[in-house]
């Protein structure tokens, strides 16, 4: 029997995906594709990432915009440290680096958000050198072939999984086989329903062999989910919203925001940041939203306020926004929803 990543290879020429927008040998679109496919699957990606392109053609083109548009062309796609450190690295390559990306593995690893696999993947797509990588695709063909026991999150199962990349990783047709495992996995050895008799490994797989595929890769231990309460504020004054842009930090960092309330005193938030009660204050549904770690229970109010106040005019981190205009930067997809429903009520009441 020919070696695995012989048969891998052979598949990948007659099976493989070849039309992807950043399999172009370039390493900022290697760089921004594998940023975004944490996480995320290829075709959620595909008009993401040909949209940014559009608006950042080149690392010195996103090192010179403003986070609030990259976070823009991010929003609805999740993750959003993702977005901010790759405006970080794209400053840190044109501060040190001359504007060109680095092609030592090591100077990759150290920028923001490039973990050992990314960089992995970025050394063998970009400039065809030889290092493995080991993103959830490949730990899930690797830990079945292989049948590796435990979770990949587990330091010392992470360690067999590497060596187990690092082994069959083939010296030449570096960027193909890489490709190629992650196309495996996406495709072919799939999380539920894998097809195994259209794997070029299948007949040594040994989780095949002992009917034990569904144990493989193993899975962290299930707790349950905590559940979150807050309130958004909605205040609306002449077909304008007012919205606040969140810290840096945490949940949604850097983007444009409703305010956010722990307790009902809707009124009195109104008055000191508003200086304006309200003419009217109405409760909606509560809009729940999914985290990868907990739920949030979100109490949607609306408050119709007299006039915009002038106490927000010289905030950068505050400001009534137009409900028709674009908007001002990066928002949230629950939140967008949110916005999206009062601007559809609105235009509802004046026609």
């Amino acid at each position: 029997m020919s070696d695995f990543p012989s048969r891998v290879l052979r598949w990948y020429q007659q099976h493989g995906r070849k039309d992807l927008p950043w399999q172009k040998r370039d390493p900022y679109c290697v760089w921004v594709s594998e940023i975004m496919l944490q996480q995320t699957q290829v075709q959620t990606v595909i008009p993401y990432f040909e949209r940014f392109m559009q608006s950042f053609s080149s690392v010195i083109a996103l090192a010179d915009a403003n986070l609030d548009a990259v976070l823009d062309h991010w929003s609805g796609l999740g993750y959003y440290a993702r977005a901010r450190n790759l405006h970080s690295t794209a400053r840190i390559v044109c501060d040190e680096h001359d504007g060109v990306f680095p092609q030592r593995f090591d100077a990759v690893a150290a920028l923001p958000g490039i973990g050992r696999s990314t960089a992995g993947a970025i050394m063998a797509l970009a400039y065809g050198k030889r290092y493995p990588i080991l993103d959830g695709n490949v730990k899930r063909v690797l830990a079945r072939h292989d049948a590796i026991s435990g979770w990949p999150g587990k330091t010392d199962v992470a360690k067999v999984l590497w060596q187990a990349a690092e082994e069959n990783t083939p010296q030449s047709k570096v960027r193909d086989f890489t490709q190629a495992m992650m196309d495996l996995g996406a495709t072919v050895c799939t999380r539920s329903r894998p097809q195994c008799d259209a794997c070029p490994v299948h007949a040594d797989c040994a989780a095949r062999t002992a009917g034990t595929i569904d144990q493989y890769p193993g899975r962290k231990a299930r707790k349950a989910k905590p559940l979150k309460q807050t309130i958004m504020v909605l205040a609306v004054s002449n077909g304008s919203i007012y919205l606040e842009r969140r810290p840096p930090a945490g949940i949604w960092g850097g983007l444009w925001s409703l305010p956010e309330l722990s307790d009902g005193q809707v009124g009195d938030w109104c008055r000191a940041t508003l200086a304006d009660a309200g003419r009217s204050i109405e409760s909606w549904s509560t809009l729940r939203h999914s985290f990868s770690h907990y739920d949030l229970d979100i109490q949607p109010v609306v408050v119709r306020i007299s006039a915009t106040s002038r106490k927000v005019a010289d905030n950068d981190d505050a400001t009534w926004h137009s409900l028709d205009a674009a908007p001002p930067g990066g928002i949230a997809a629950p939140v967008q929803k949110l916005i999206n429903t009062l601007k559809d009520e609105t235009h509802a009441q004046n026609n």
